[in-house]
């Protein structure tokens, strides 16, 4: 058993500020003890708002802290086998963000630091935690709908619409940023997970629409490198749930309208669709029309904004403080490094169909 309460430090301001803060403050027997940015100034002011007590002067001094059970990796791509690689060294247990690095072979070192270090390493694919993907994912196990012919992912958004909006490393692929790994990333486990099985191949194309944004040094333009749209088709192997299965994903930061996070299945006995609200529907086959399926609503911390990623958040934070208090090194159904692995070989086949105009088969 572990001490209790667990000590967790944070890397970062962003995402770990809206989410990851709210998040694991309302665990019980848990405590945020450290917190670290790139920019020291936030730091101190999300210390200051949440009461945290101790700000890293930077992120080598936040993994050798000695109250720091759980690291937190919530920085930019670029950074993250870096990060995780020097926590393992101090054989400190790892929630890393996702994608979980810029590329397969970052990910495979991680990988196998982590197996070597027996922590608990995981990655931060929250969107398995909600209840009514858990329910969707049971009733597909069970036959609800058959053996899975299609999958289709929809993700809209206008988050980066905004021609002014300013550069940041979102806009820079050396730094691991674009719509593909931020967003797709998740596309990938949704599918991995739900239907247990791997993706054999895949299309792509990923389009810069903004080409230019303000850099808030200089006043002047520089260059985007990164996607805002991605357009990937898939084919899956054969497995417990699907045989001879294809997908499809649209994904964009830039598209007008109503929000749009939703996962649709489509089988040989019907149909189940999620939606960013955590409503679930199932269509039989033959009945023209979508049917509800009653889920219990998420719990959501104290201090969140209402969407998907804050109610997966809430639930898998308690997940792994639980684990850590218990003395385990595994949590059921979060993302662990092999699949941040796995999901990474399909990231890399996308942007090479990207490059060749080609299917890429994954792995090669």
């Amino acid at each position: 058993m572990k001490r209790s309460p667990v000590g967790i430090g944070i890397i970062g301001t962003g995402f770990a500020r809206t989410t990851q803060i709210p998040g694991f403050r309302d665990c019980m027997g848990a405590r945020i003890v450290a917190i670290a940015s790139g920019h020291r100034e936030r730091a101190e002011a999300v210390a200051k708002e949440f009461g945290i007590e101790h700000v890293a002067a930077n992120w080598q001094e936040l993994v050798a802290h000695p109250d720091v059970d759980l690291v937190s990796v919530v920085t930019p791509p670029s950074t993250h086998m870096e990060i995780t690689l020097a926590a393992l060294d101090q054989r400190k247990a790892v929630l890393c963000e996702k994608p979980m690095a810029l590329n397969a072979a970052e990910a495979l070192r991680m990988l196998e630091k982590a197996n070597a270090a027996g922590v608990l390493a995981l990655i931060d694919h929250e969107l398995r935690f909600l209840n009514s993907r858990r329910v969707m994912r049971g009733m597909l196990q069970t036959g609800a709908i058959g053996s899975v012919r299609h999958c289709n992912y929809v993700f809209r958004s206008d988050y980066r619409g905004i021609a002014d909006r300013a550069w940041d490393w979102w806009s820079d692929a050396t730094m691991g940023g674009g719509a593909l790994g931020a967003i797709g990333s998740h596309v990938i486990d949704s599918f991995r997970w739900m239907l247990n099985t791997e993706v054999s191949s895949t299309l792509g194309m990923l389009t810069t629409h903004i080409k230019q944004r303000t850099d808030k040094a200089s006043g002047g333009l520089r260059e985007v490198t990164t996607d805002d749209e991605a357009k990937l088709l898939f084919k899956f192997n054969d497995g417990p749930h699907t045989l001879g299965a294809t997908g499809a994903a649209s994904v964009s930061v830039l598209e007008s309208g109503k929000y749009e996070n939703r996962f649709e299945i489509y089988g040989t006995k019907g149909a189940l669709m999620v939606e960013e609200t955590g409503e679930l529907w199932r269509s039989p086959t033959g009945s023209g029309a979508w049917r509800p399926v009653q889920v219990d609503q998420d719990h959501m911390a104290q201090g969140m904004r209402e969407g998907s990623w804050s109610r997966g958040f809430t639930a898998l934070s308690v997940a792994v403080c639980d684990a850590m208090r218990a003395g385990k090194t595994t949590v059921k159904d979060a993302a662990t490094f092999e699949d941040g692995y796995r999901i990474q070989l399909v990231l890399d086949a996308i942007r090479a169909s990207n490059e060749s105009g080609c299917w890429v088969t994954v792995g090669q």
